[in-house]
């Protein structure tokens, strides 16, 4: 399993962009980074995405792509998959027609450049080749996290989360968790407001996982802060543990 780092940062700033995660070139775990970073080329190989929740820098890149597919006027269909919420959320208030056209619609309802999907939590799904379950995790708006296995190689992402509970029933063994810090441990009150982690707290949620994943991957920072969260990662000791920087990529 390949995974191409697009974007894993909490904000966009220059040298950091907004999360996304390409899996063997082809499935995308929210898509914050698409049309920046990859050619028309490999655009055209996404063929499935899978977004946490429907905050903007998760979903702002499926627009852009949607539009470069119909302009180079090809017969390829992006399926997007998600809760019924965050399907929801991205059709009234994204692909109405109004921010952006209905690119389910489009170039016709029958063979549309984007279709959604709905996927139940703990409600497993075979997409490519790969077992995707969504687990429901702990944000400001309905999320989900996501583990992804295939060939015996299982990756854990957790999207946006506060503290969370299920979501770290299905991690334990994993070979690589990609995990959320947002802020630096001083921030901590606003971490808890806004249901984000910081490095302190992860600490804390990892001691809820058996056994822990070979690879702890750590995403969102706040660009602002990241220098402080490096150091603050660095400081717990943790084998495998690591803050990524976009343009990583990984062999699990």
């Amino acid at each position: 399993m390949k995974l191409r780092v697009l974007g894993s940062a909490g904000a966009e700033f220059p040298d950091f962009r907004p999360p996304a995660f390409l899996i063997d070139d082809h499935l995308l775990l929210d898509a914050g980074t698409i049309g920046s970073v990859l050619t028309e080329e490999e655009q055209w190989q996404i063929q499935n995405i899978f977004i946490t929740h429907s905050h903007l820098d998760h979903i702002r890149g499926i627009p852009a792509l949607a539009d470069n597919i119909i302009i180079k006027n090809l017969r390829h269909t992006v399926m997007v998959y998600s809760s019924v919420d965050v399907v929801k959320a991205m059709r009234e208030h994204l692909f109405n027609n109004v921010i952006w056209p209905d690119f389910t619609k489009i170039p016709t309802p029958e063979r549309p450049v984007l279709t959604f999907a709905t996927i139940g939590m703990e409600q497993g799904v075979t997409v490519a080749g790969y077992d995707i379950m969504a687990v429901a995790v702990n944000h400001t708006v309905p999320a989900a996290g996501y583990i992804v296995s295939k060939g015996g190689k299982t990756l854990a992402y957790s999207g946006d989360t506060g503290p969370t509970e299920d979501f770290w029933r299905y991690v334990s063994g994993a070979d690589a968790l990609i995990v959320e810090v947002s802020f630096p441990n001083n921030m901590e009150p606003l971490a808890l407001l806004t249901k984000h982690l910081t490095c302190s707290m992860l600490s804390v949620e990892l001691e809820k996982i058996a056994t822990l994943p070979r690879s702890i991957l750590v995403t969102h920072p706040k660009p602002q802060y990241y220098d402080i969260i490096k150091k603050e990662i660095d400081c717990l000791g943790l084998p495998g543990i690591e803050l990524l920087h976009d343009g990583a990529v990984y062999e699990f």
